[in-house]
């Protein structure tokens, strides 16, 4: 009269298990996504913040500082350019009084 039950409880058991290892497997693999998806919006925003970090560079330099330099330069180069001119004028003495 009774064939026996069409599912066994071992063949339950087996399915159960199954199905939540499929199920632990795609959720390894969904939250895998979402974390690269994580990832590349925080790699975006760093890099955009980054951007405007670099554009706004700290000012190192002042007007007064820059003259200074320019002025040292100038006096220099004013220096060499009147040592040269003596020079020459020596060396045209000495080849023109040849």
């Amino acid at each position: 009269m009774g064939k026996g039950p069409l599912i066994t409880r071992s063949e339950l058991r087996k399915r159960k298990e199954e199905e939540e290892r499929l199920a632990e497997k795609e959720f390894k693999v969904e939250k895998k996504a979402a974390d690269k998806e994580y990832q590349r919006k925080e790699k975006e925003i760093a890099k955009f913040y980054r951007k405007e970090q670099q554009k706004q560079k700290p000012i190192t330099k002042s007007r007064s500082g820059e003259q200074t330099k320019i002025r040292e330069r100038s006096s220099t180069l004013n220096k060499a350019i009147i040592i040269i001119a003596i020079l020459l004028a020596v060396v045209a003495y000495i080849v023109l009084n040849l």
